[in-house]
């Protein structure tokens, strides 16, 4: 509300009461006016009338027009008090709105900061898993290679004394331990590819292990006939009970030579297929881990937009803050002064309620007046004219000579009754003002209980956003509070590391000290030491206490 436009307002209103008493100081004489008795000399009005009537005529015409005046200015001030009142409406709904935006912000992106810390937690637990499922795989397979490398080593010792146990005379049979020796070689291969990577001749093992084993027993079998047909020929005087013995053995040897093979075979395969689901199972992982990578990397951005985004709605919050204190200052001292000026418009108001209850009560006196000369007036123009025919009636001669002085008389009459016409007529116009003017001050009295109503209205707002920025203050206060007190602990705690290693640095000290010492010294230094262990056990004391 602007202070310029009341003064104005009150100003405007001192002048209309002073116009108001200049007004009502020339009509004081006319309203006590005392009935007239005398019958001959009442027809005509008094000398002073017309004088005093143009008077006030003129006056009231001067003082609607500076009422008129008046008016329109304060009808353009309450119209600019009006919009400045819906301005700051709307600057309030303005800050409501911001505010309520600036609280949706905050707590999306505190959902969305829950959010990621708890997806990282997440990604971090599952990357804990997968680190240890995968040293868990790891030490599987290197458990698995040993395995392998123990049975595959067995396996070898197992065949050399097979063949050296059932081919003693290995130098008479080079083409059967050439044709035994490639699968050797091959076993070997497959048995060391385990370790490293996986060869051609281990694809064809595992890809056709029947043929595999087909060629092993075909190897197996030519391999004895031939050792059979050689110990045949050498040793032709050989019993048959010599020679079956060692065919059996040999038999017993090759059968559980073939099951080790089987064996041997079937857990390659397995632990080919096992690898192979291992190393998917890594792949996949691995492209787990790097997605997981990507976006933890990608979390770590957005956490950092989300906290350069606070730190700036944080700024923006606190100069919201700011100004709203600041307008809270202003506005307290803008309602302190509008308190009194509402003040001293109620007292105008009721001052002017009475002066024109006052003014209605002359009006109705006045009129009762007019009606009393109005009816004094039709009764002396009765009398007039019943005078008149009479005079006419005895002496037509002495009305002819008597001519002059009677058209002078009916001339003033004429006269004095079109000065009463005129004065009635100007009665009639100021008392239409005095209604329109009465009319009005009611509209402009509604209006200003309309003001009081949507001022009490901004009040109570501005009382609420009172509120809700104190219990604002008093949550940042409690966390600045919280805050000093951890700070507080953190120092004390920071001090007591501080004097707990100061003392252990000096115990140290104490235990580092040279032994050997003469004994008349250690005598004579016994006393400072007695009181240095003495304030030590003081200290060490004191830090107990701290810790406890």
């Amino acid at each position: 509300m602007n202070f310029d436009s009341i003064h104005k307002l009150i100003e405007e209103t001192q002048i209309f009461k002073l116009q108001q008493s200049s007004l009502r100081s020339p009509c004081e004489p006319v309203t006590p006016a005392s009935p007239l008795y005398d019958s001959c000399n009442s027809y005509l009005p008094p000398e002073g009338l017309y004088s005093r009537g143009a008077q006030n005529f003129y006056a009231h015409s001067y003082s609607s027009n500076d009422w008129d005046i008046c008016e329109e200015l304060r009808v353009r001030e309450l119209e600019e008090v009006k919009a400045r009142a819906a301005q700051m409406e709307k600057t309030m709904r303005w800050w409501s709105d911001c505010t309520a935006n600036w609280r949706e912000k905050w707590s999306k992106v505190r959902i969305e900061r829950n959010k990621a810390r708890e997806e990282g937690r997440q990604l971090r637990i599952k990357l804990e898993m997968a680190m240890k499922e995968l040293s868990a795989l790891k030490k599987k397979q290197s458990s698995l290679n040993e395995k392998e490398t123990l049975d595959a080593e067995v396996i070898w010792k197992e065949k050399p004394g097979f063949v050296e146990g059932s081919c003693p005379q290995e130098a008479q049979f080079p083409v059967a331990s050439k044709e035994y020796g490639p699968p050797r070689i091959n076993l070997g291969k497959t048995q060391v590819s385990i370790k490293e990577d996986i060869s051609k001749k281990e694809i064809e093992v595992v890809a056709n292990p029947v043929r595999f084993n087909q060629d092993l027993n075909l190897q197996g079998l030519d391999f004895f006939r031939k050792g059979l047909s050689g110990n045949c020929v050498t040793k032709p005087a050989l019993r048959l009970d010599n020679v079956a013995q060692p065919l059996e053995k040999e038999l017993t040897q090759i059968s559980t030579l073939k099951f080790h093979l089987d064996e041997s075979q079937k857990i390659l395969w397995k632990e080919r297929e096992m690898r192979s689901s291992l190393e998917k199972e890594v792949e996949l992982l691995e492209s787990a881990l790097s997605l997981w990578k990507c976006k933890y990397e990608e979390m770590k951005e957005s956490k950092k937009m989300s906290l350069n985004q606070f730190n700036i709605f944080h700024d923006l919050h606190e100069n919201e803050v700011e100004k709203v204190s600041e307008g809270r200052k202003d506005e307290g001292n803008c309602e302190t002064s509008k308190d009194r000026l509402i003040c001293e418009l109620r007292a105008e108001l009721e001052r002017l309620q009475a002066e024109s209850a006052s003014e209605w009560g002359k009006r109705e006196i006045l009129e009762t007046e007019k009606q009393g000369l109005e009816r004094d007036n039709r009764r002396l123009k009765a009398q007039v004219k019943e005078m008149e025919e009479l005079l006419d009636k005895k002496n037509p001669l002495a009305v002819t000579s008597q001519g002059p002085d009677l058209k002078m008389s009916q001339s003033e009459l004429l006269e004095k009754n079109k000065e009463l016409a005129e004065l009635q007529h100007a009665y009639c116009k100021l008392n239409k003002q005095y209604q329109d003017k009465m009319a009005e001050l009611i509209h402009a009295n509604n209006r200003v209980d309309h003001h009081e109503a949507e001022v009490k209205k901004l009040r109570f707002r501005v009382e609420d956003l009172k509120k809700g920025l104190s219990h604002a203050e008093d949550e940042l206060d409690g966390s600045l509070n919280q805050i000093r007190k951890l700070q507080r602990s953190l120092d004390e705690q920071i001090e007591m590391n501080d004097n707990l290693q100061i003392q252990l640095n000096h115990l140290q000290n104490r235990f580092k000290r040279p032994k050997n010492v003469s004994p008349a010294y250690g005598i004579k230094l016994s006393a400072k030491y007695t009181s240095e262990d003495s304030t030590e056990a003081e200290y060490e004391e004191e830090g107990d206490q701290c810790i406890s």
